[in-house]
Parts: structure tokens; C-alpha cells; sequence
């Protein structure tokens, strides 16, 4: 790791909700299931050029699923592990810049999937994410299909 990517030791978070099987979430929803205030939400958008929420009518903020998760990211590279802003930053581009070595997809690399706890939940999970990406997948066919 490279230095002053740490100001101090890392300590432990308290754990936060599931996150809903909801499209959108609003700034107050998104604090809520991140375990942050919305003006650290709209202090990270500044900081972190990968948090990019939906912007409606207004300027509202409509913070999706993967936006979410990146939240937790940063929050736990903050908090939880102590790095300063450049240094998670600096951390999250590496994983964006891994991925697409790997594969040409500039997709984010979101390596903080909740920790199972036991080896018998961990079907369940998988299963549970399957079924929500299934219910994704037919909403975009439906959407296809209906502008064809």
C-alpha cells in the first residue's frame, strides 16, 4: 500500500441493513441503508467520480443498487480501515482499472459483498442474488420489447 493512503487504524462498523429489492432509492433512503448523512453522500459525489446518481427534475438524487454498494465501499475504506480520501480514491481506481485490464469493461469492481456467515447461508445468498438478477434481466427484455 502506498503511503498516506492511511490516516489511522480502521475500526469496526456497526452492520447495516439489507438493501431492498427497490430500482431507485432516494438521498435519505441511501444515508439510511449506508449508515451516513446525505451531506456526506453529496460530499463522496464530489470526491468519487464513479458515485454518480440519477439526477430528476429538481437536482434530486436517485441512487440505484451499485450506487449504493459503492457508498458501503467507500464507508468501510473510511471508517472502517482508516484510509484518507486520496487513498480510497486511489483504492477504488485500482479496482476500475484492474477490471478493465481484465476484461475491457470499465466497470467498478465492487469487492464488498456482505460477509456470509456460515457456509450454509452462502447457497441462499447466491440464490437470493440470482433471482433478483433474473427479475432485472425481464424488466429490460419487457423494456425492449416495447420500444421495438
Amino acid at each position: 500500500m502506498e503511503q498516506g493512503s492511511r490516516s489511522k487504524p480502521g475500526k469496526a462498523l456497526a452492520a447495516l441493513p439489507e438493501i431492498p429489492e427497490k430500482q431507485y432509492f432516494s438521498i435519505s433512503e441511501a444515508a439510511a441503508l449506508c449508515g451516513v448523512k446525505a451531506h456526506v453522500l453529496r460530499y463522496w459525489e464530489q470526491e468519487f467520480p464513479q458515485l454518480s446518481p440519477l439526477k430528476r427534475r429538481g437536482n434530486r438524487r436517485y441512487y440505484q443498487k451499485h450506487d449504493l454498494l459503492l457508498v458501503r465501499q467507500i464507508r468501510a475504506l473510511l471508517y472502517g480501515e482508516g484510509f484518507t480520501i486520496h487513498g480510497a480514491r486511489e483504492r477504488i481506481g485500482q479496482h476500475s482499472r484492474s477490471r478493465t485490464e481484465e476484461d475491457g469493461d470499465p466497470q467498478l469492481l465492487l469487492d464488498i459483498e456482505p460477509q456470509v456467515e456460515s457456509q450454509q447461508a452462502a447457497p441462499l445468498h447466491w440464490q437470493q442474488r440470482l433471482q433478483f438478477l433474473r427479475r432485472e434481466l425481464e424488466a429490460l427484455r419487457r423494456l425492449c420489447v416495447r420500444r421495438d
